[in-house]
């Protein structure tokens, strides 16, 4: 530890300092530790949030000790910031802790020097977005602001702005998989850069279920002097603890597929089946889910790709390996609508099949925990003559008025049927309900399908007929409790079989549109 820490600040790095309320009951962990470069500011940086925190009446706890990255400890806390860490600060043990913090969606914001931190660990890297490669002298730089995403860290901000810090350059271009806030004008300043017209500096985004945020400013003792940037921390702690959102619809259509699709979308693509050809590193055991993954935007096979057919937007899905296109956001009281065709392909392990996709939403936590791949996740199957049934995957659940007709052992969605449970958490109910009814278009057709979601309840639509309404969205957390579950990222699968999705919009709701209220007035509490 820096010898200069006053005592004032020793005392703040041991105990916590701030008063707790009931009415923000927000609790964060500030972490310093350094293995590597320790920069002068942290005092300063500690004082920073320490005020911060009294100003907002959070509780917040000030450490350098990497034993108190447990399970059991971590579960204490909303948000973790990383105070200009770095170097290899973690064991084995502890990284396990980090990775269960994170899939119980908590937050994580990132200041400077986090971005050198385990450098050889891929899973934080990939967190954290980039990793710390070098950088030229302090000096003046102006930022090009993505107002556009009216984020809680930048909405104070102009379209420019110009600051004096130190700025990082990055080993590899920031990941694709992160939104971001604001980027460097390299003709700003002077000496190492990334000759790029696109040095992203702060960005944020979903990881493994926690949110994560990342800034590049946080350098200087003076950059914590800097009224804009005590708004621009304080905002991203806020959005990362959830209180506070970036708005991410209206009540308008939003274009998931327009012409910048990637902004919307990330993929992640699961193990590749041993008969898939002209790729590398294909385990010769691999059933298409007991393999490695290829991970997160990593598609050499372009099994997810954005096509423009017939003066049309188009995703085109192979099928050759199993996969999701992600959305990057979560969403919840939402109408969402799309078309959707099947293409002519088919792959191992579903070549004696039926044609098979699926749109899962309120997708939480990590990708994989079904088959490798997908994540916890309520599904809207697609799937030639099943156009509509409920699955639930890795420990969600649904109720939906039903009915097992004689001789069947399957149920059926019946609307004004009893209720019963659908669970992958509890093996005593069944995870699938078909649909009421097949109204899917021949093949080769496009269908028009569309998902409404809002307050647990669900309504899956097949070409303007309601064919399945589920009630009370559930799923099993990482303690075993059985918690609501309204709201998440949207991925839409890649599953042995070649499809077509065009048209992909999505819009805020208040209420279940009046228009289908017969389906859902016997069964939602006044």
């Amino acid at each position: 530890m820096n010898n200069k820490l006053s005592l004032t600040l020793i005392i703040i790095f041991l105990y916590t300092s701030i008063v707790f309320t009931q009415e923000t009951n927000l609790n964060i962990l500030v972490f310093s530790k350094t293995q590597a470069f320790r920069h002068k500011s942290i005092p300063t940086g500690i004082e920073f949030l320490n005020n911060m925190a009294s100003k907002n009446k959070w509780n917040v706890v000030f450490s350098e000790d990497a034993n108190d990255f447990n399970i059991s400890n971590l579960s204490k806390y909303h948000v973790l910031v990383f105070l200009n860490t770095s170097g290899n600060i973690f064991s084995n043990d502890q990284k396990v802790a980090l990775q269960n913090y994170f899939a119980r969606g908590n937050g994580f914001v990132g200041i400077h020097a986090a971005s050198d931190t385990e450098k050889e660990w891929d899973w934080f890297t990939e967190m954290i977005g980039a990793t710390f490669k070098d950088h030229p002298k302090v000096q003046k730089a102006t930022l090009n602001i993505h107002t556009e995403c009216h984020h809680p860290a930048t909405n104070h901000l102009n379209t420019t702005e110009v600051f004096k810090d130190e700025w990082y350059n990055f080993i590899k271009p920031v990941g694709r998989h992160v939104s971001v806030l604001a980027t460097l004008d390299e003709t700003s300043y002077e000496g190492k850069k990334m000759n790029t017209d696109n040095h992203p500096i702060s960005w944020y985004h979903i990881f493994d279920g926690g949110r994560v945020f990342y800034t590049g400013l946080g350098h200087t003792p003076e950059i914590y002097e800097d009224s804009r940037y005590y708004k621009h921390i304080e905002g991203a702690i806020q959005w990362a603890s959830g209180l506070k959102e970036e708005p991410i619809l209206s009540k308008k259509w939003k274009n998931l597929i327009d012409d910048k699709p990637y902004e919307n979308w990330d993929v992640f693509i699961g193990a590749p089946h041993a008969s898939v050809k002209n790729l590398e590193g294909v385990d010769p055991q691999s059933d298409g889910k007991n393999a490695k993954p290829l991970g997160l935007n990593n598609d050499p096979k372009k099994v997810f790709n954005f096509e423009t057919i017939e003066n049309e937007q188009v995703l085109h899905i192979s099928g050759e390996i199993y996969g999701a296109l992600t959305s990057k956001k979560e969403y919840g009281n939402y109408h969402l609508k799309l078309q959707f065709k099947w293409g002519e392909k088919i792959w191992e392990p579903r070549l004696l099949r039926e044609k098979d996709n699926g749109i899962l939403y309120h997708c939480t936590g990590p990708h994989g925990a079904f088959w490798n791949v997908w994540m916890q996740s309520q599904e809207f199957q697609v799937q030639e003559g099943d156009m509509g049934d409920y699955y639930a995957l890795a420990g969600t659940l649904m109720d939906i008025p039903s009915v097992k007709k004689e001789g069947q052992k399957e149920f059926d969605y019946e609307i004004n049927g009893k209720l019963h449970t659908f669970s992958s958490a509890d093996k005593k109910f069944p995870a699938h309900c078909n649909k009421g009814l097949d109204n899917e278009n021949p093949h080769g057709e496009w269908n028009t399908l569309e998902l409404i979601c809002f307050e647990g309840t669900s309504l899956h639509i097949v070409n303007g007929k309601v064919v399945n309404a589920l009630f009370n969205s559930r799923h099993k957390n990482l303690d075993d409790k059985i918690v609501p579950l309204v709201k998440g990222r949207i991925q839409i699968q890649s599953e042995a079989a070649e499809a077509f999705y065009k048209d992909i919009k999505i819009k805020s709701i208040d209420k279940i549109p009046s228009k289908y209220s017969k389906y859902v007035k016997s069964y939602l509490k006044n």
